[in-house]
């Protein structure tokens, strides 16, 4: 629901937030923007994240960022799923979609390759949770692993200068846990943390891995 609150309809920003599965556990979600305007951003996501979601609407197949996301991908070595979206259209044609992305060397599992592929509706919500599921089983091949005993190192999504509360910083805690008033290092420039929230906007005093916050 995130598109709903901005300019267009579409996603303008990196936003970091989390969502549970339907066994409770959570997937750390970084949004970046479809709009071409957006290179740079979409570069930086695929550099942060462990595993990337490249949604194709199956009505209209690939569209030239959605090549720029490939090689976005390829370049940072990040496996990927891809989520085939607007499975309610009367015009959704999921073969064409394989067609195009084995024109891009990934081929679909449906087709005999190793790439997976939902289709998934985000009016209808079918087939969302096969792709949360997707996520945590590529999650497990990986043996992505934090120690949340460790100090805390992270990165930066996005940063700005709020009214009334200064710097501040969207994080995305990589290993260890971050707390408040602890201090932090971003390249030359140093800062202690006065207020922390999470994705939700919530004050909290702890961050541990793969946890966004404010």
């Amino acid at each position: 629901n995130l598109a709903a609150g901005e300019a267009g309809a579409i996603t303008q920003h990196i936003g970091a937030f989390r969502c549970s599965t339907p066994d409770g556990r959570m997937i750390t979600l970084l949004d970046t923007p479809g709009h071409e305007a957006f290179t740079a951003m979409r570069s930086r996501g695929a550099n942060i994240t462990d595993i990337i979601v490249l949604v194709v609407a199956g009505d209209e197949g690939i569209k030239p960022q959605t090549i720029e996301a490939i090689e976005h991908a390829n370049e940072a070595n990040v496996p990927l799923i891809v989520a085939i979206n607007k499975s309610d259209k009367p015009n959704f044609n999921p073969d064409e979609v394989y067609r195009q992305l084995a024109d891009h060397n990934l081929l679909a599992e449906a087709w005999g390759g190793t790439v997976s592929t939902v289709s998934c509706s985000a009016h209808t919500k079918e087939g969302l949770n096969d792709l949360l599921e997707l996520v945590l089983l590529q999650a497990e091949l990986l043996e992505l692993k934090a120690n949340p005993k460790f100090r805390a190192r992270g990165v930066v999504v996005e940063a700005e200068v709020l009214k009334g509360l200064g710097t501040t910083a969207t994080l995305l805690i990589q290993n260890g846990t971050l707390h408040k008033d602890d201090a932090l290092t971003i390249e030359h420039v140093w800062g202690r943390i006065k207020t922390m929230h999470d994705d939700k906007g919530k004050a909290i005093k702890a961050a541990t891995p793969a946890m966004p916050v404010k």
